[in-house]
């Protein structure tokens, strides 16, 4: 996957970069990133790339002359590939995994990240293929939340993760809220391990996870259970669950 950065403050995704799965992917031929500052495009002889809005009110705009210019060279350096132009805005789609899942089977995707008081809307409609937000808040730009998604998508990657099954079983990608974890020691302080998970017993343990999960998902996102096309059993043990509580 080739993924490229539209962005005024090209620093800030050093580090992001080089840590942790990002680097690693990138290292295994994986992903390719690149990161560009589309004041290099502006026909502006200041370098300016915003200008006051139209009708008069508070900020700065986004011109769309710099963005169009740096996304159409990034195309015709990838000219076999359709990029997903992806404009992050607190207007956009919320985010989710499923979103994520869907753009990691992308080869080429193109973040713009904007700056200011927003978009000249022209970009917005001939220019983007989507449009993201990363939950119902402001941030000062888009690069926190082009971060966030590519972290997301990165590690959704074949070869990514050390264990191919871990992307699969997180939080949100069955639907629901992940099970309970635990590790060594299996008496903390007189905090045990739930017995089923030192059983042995595979079935047994499968069955503790998902209704588990069902029970975090009842009590902390209820929301996510409605519609969601449950087993007979799984149907079940939600009932289960709703009594306990």
């Amino acid at each position: 996957m080739k993924i490229d950065v539209l962005s005024l403050f090209p620093e800030m995704f050093t580090g992001v970069f080089g840590s942790s799965i990002l680097k690693k992917s990138q290292e295994k031929g994986l992903v390719q990133y690149h990161v560009t500052d589309f004041r290099e495009y502006t026909e502006n002889k200041h370098r300016r790339v915003d200008d006051y809005p139209y009708g008069g009110g508070a900020g700065m705009v986004l011109t769309p002359q710099p963005l169009f210019d740096a996304v159409e060279a990034l195309k015709r350096e990838n000219e076999t590939q359709q990029p997903r132009v992806i404009l992050l805005c607190p207007q956009g789609e919320r985010y989710s995994q499923r979103k994520a899942e869907e753009l990691s089977k992308e080869s080429h995707l193109i973040f713009v990240c904007g700056h200011y008081e927003g978009y000249d809307e022209r970009i917005r409609e001939n220019l983007v293929t989507d449009e993201i937000s990363i939950g119902d808040f402001v941030l000062t730009g888009g690069e926190l939340g082009a971060m966030v998604v590519i972290d997301s998508v990165t590690r959704l990657l074949p070869g990514a993760l050390g264990n191919e099954e871990s992307p699969v079983k997180d939080s949100f990608s069955s639907g629901m809220l992940e099970h309970p974890q635990y590790t060594r020691p299996a008496d903390f302080r007189g905090m045990k391990v739930p017995e089923v998970l030192l059983s042995g017993n595979h079935k047994n343990i499968e069955e503790w996870r998902v209704k588990e999960s069902l029970r975090r998902t009842w009590r902390r996102r209820p929301d996510l259970l409605e519609g969601m096309d449950l087993t007979p059993q799984e149907k079940k043990w939600l009932e289960e669950v709703k009594k306990e509580d």
